[in-house]
Formats: structure tokens, sequence, C-alpha cells
């Protein structure tokens, strides 16, 4: 077995070790179970986030598209009706009251 951190754990024993055991905690090479686990729950809770959010930008891009069709079938229906002979906006006088018919 070749040396670890200049070591060689097979004439050291259990000394050795437990020297290579607590180098490796102290790298980081070796970590704690529930570390391990707490990770891997934010790994997955933070999929699902963004999972969720994903489907609700893709609703949303549908239902924009939606109510930009129903805006198109507006501008249409809009830009067909006629116009005054003069090319003012306005059909009837500002100051015009309708009265009913006797």
């Amino acid at each position: 077995m070749g040396e670890i951190f200049g070591i060689n754990p097979v004439q050291g024993g259990a000394a050795a070790l437990l020297c290579v055991a607590v180098l490796f905690v102290l790298t980081g090479r070796l970590v704690p179970r529930n570390y391990i686990e707490d990770a891997r729950a934010d790994r997955d809770y933070w999929r699902a986030a963004h999972s969720a959010e994903v489907s609700a930008r893709q609703a949303e891009r549908d239902l924009t598209n939606e109510l930009l069709e129903v805006a198109r079938t507006a501008d249409h229906v809009l830009a067909s009706l006629p116009r005054a002979a003069d090319g003012r906006e306005e059909v009837a006088p500002r100051n015009a009251v309708d009265h009913p018919s006797p």
C-alpha cells in the first residue's frame, strides 16, 4: 500500500490509521452521513422548486399567448370598423346629445 500524506499506514498500525482518518475528516474527504443526507435533501428540495417554477412559467407563457391572440382579434375587429368621412376619429360631435325618438 502506498503512502498517504507521507505516512505508510501499514507500518504505523492503529495509530496511523486513526491519524489518516482524522486527516481525511479535516481535509473534507471524509464527511459524516448526516451531512450527506442533509445535502441530498436540500438538493431534492431545490430540484422540486425549480420544476415547479418551470411549470409555472410555461403556464404563464401559454396564458400570455392566449391573451395576445384575443388582442390580435380585437385589433382586427376595431380596424375593420368604418371611419368618419373627414378622417376624424369621432363620428358624432362632442356636444351632441342622443335624444330618444318619439
